[in-house]
């Protein structure tokens, strides 16, 4: 792709793409925010999962946001096959580790909850604050998810 091209909508190295990555970087960090302000979530391994697996969303999205704020400046979108392939797989996997955790975590919150809120520790409040964490957590899988389709189309379309 030349100098001056356009990328893919979402594609690595486009404006879309920032505001994915963007948004990945602000909801898996509010969702370390919301589980890290309990000091307990270590009680329970689904909660260290999500810690686990935002703590590795948010340093990818920020050096491919970086990336896409270059790319965006100088006006030439990354298009080299190899990083491409890398991006996608990167994407994908962190994709479906993002749902594992925010589902399980999930899944332990209502649990906690099932019980009329018994089995939450100290406050209820810490319960309130796990749910946002697994919102926060489904939707930078959200995101994630979008930007490896993108990704792929655009390395399908090469």
């Amino acid at each position: 792709m030349e100098r001056g091209e356009r990328a893919g909508a979402g594609a690595v190295g486009s404006a879309g793409s920032l505001g994915l990555r963007l948004g990945q970087a602000v909801f898996s960090s509010a969702a370390l925010m919301f589980m890290s302000v309990g000091v307990e979530f270590f009680s329970y391994t689904a909660f260290c999962f999500l810690v686990t697996i935002m703590g590795l969303v948010v340093p990818w999205s920020c050096t491919l946001a970086m990336i896409d704020v270059y790319s965006v400046i100088v006006g030439c979108p990354l298009r080299m096959p190899g990083v491409m392939a890398i991006v996608v797989a990167g994407d994908w996997v962190l994709s479906i580790l993002s749902l594992a955790a925010a589902s399980s975590s999930a899944a332990v919150i209502d649990v906690l909850l099932e019980f009329h809120g018994s089995h939450c520790p100290p406050t209820p409040r810490l319960c309130e604050r796990y749910q946002l964490s697994a919102m926060m957590a489904f939707l930078a899988w959200v995101l994630t998810a979008a930007s490896s389709l993108f990704n792929l189309w655009c390395l399908a379309s090469r």
